[in-house]
């Protein structure tokens, strides 16, 4: 998989794929669920980013904002390295208060979404880790993220799978993972699709039924807060 991404321009790339999640600053709206007030996507006690060897190279080359990350926490350590795809390393920035937008990671990028890619083999959309739907505020307000946001994501991706289809294979691995697990569940997968609409997919059978943005589920505090009789003093 490194092989086919020596090539790659990620100046380019990060270029490419510059558009917020949002119109707003999503991280305003989870931090305050956050014992240590920080968004979750930037703490690394719940999500800790990988970036591509060379992408790894790139950024020690570039920036300071980046160093790999290591855990006092011999046992979660050797998990997460365990879990860590071929070609990749576990980092960790300076925080979130010191973000250099520019040098944002490609899994910092496309949190908390990953390509959907179908039985088939056809990339079809986004779809989000299910593991930070009480904790991510956006996967529980898919309605906010942009259609640029949308159309670099696919750009991004498209572009990895035809420099290293491997990591095609990997991600159709992990969508049947998520189609496994929400089939156990008997739960529907919510779908940004290219297309600019949303879906929700039959794990069983890949059935996609087109819905409106108000039918999108909601999880955790962030559903309780949508409950309240004033939600928008929450959501602010």
């Amino acid at each position: 998989m490194t092989d086919h991404l020596v090539s790659l321009d990620f100046a380019s790339l990060y270029a490419n794929f510059h558009a917020p999640i949002a119109a707003f600053d999503c991280g305003e709206r989870c931090a305050p669920y956050n014992e240590r007030g920080v968004p979750f996507c930037c703490d690394t006690r719940h999500m800790v980013p990988t970036a591509y060897q060379k992408e790894w190279e790139y950024l020690q080359g570039s920036t300071d904002l980046w160093h790999l990350w290591a855990s006092d926490d011999l046992s979660l350590d050797a998990q997460l390295r365990q879990q860590t795809p071929e070609g990749m390393v576990l980092v960790e920035c300076l925080g979130h208060r010191l973000c250099q937008r520019n040098y944002r990671t490609i899994t910092c990028r496309a949190f908390p979404f990953f390509p959907y890619i179908t039985r088939q083999g056809d990339f079809i959309g986004l779809a989000a880790y299910w593991e930070f739907e009480d904790s991510c505020w956006v996967i529980s307000n898919l309605q906010v993220v942009t259609s640029e946001y949308r159309a670099q994501f696919i750009s991004t991706f498209e572009y990895l799978f035809d420099q290293a289809p491997q990591e095609q294979e990997n991600y159709q691995y992990f969508s049947s993972l998520m189609r496994r697990v929400f089939g156990r569940r008997h739960r529907a997968i919510c779908l940004l699709h290219r297309n600019g609409q949303y879906y929700k997919v039959t794990p069983r059978n890949g059935r996609m039924r087109l819905i409106k943005p108000s039918q999108l589920p909601s999880f955790g505090p962030y559903r309780l807060a949508a409950e309240l009789p004033f939600p928008d003093e929450i959501n602010r």
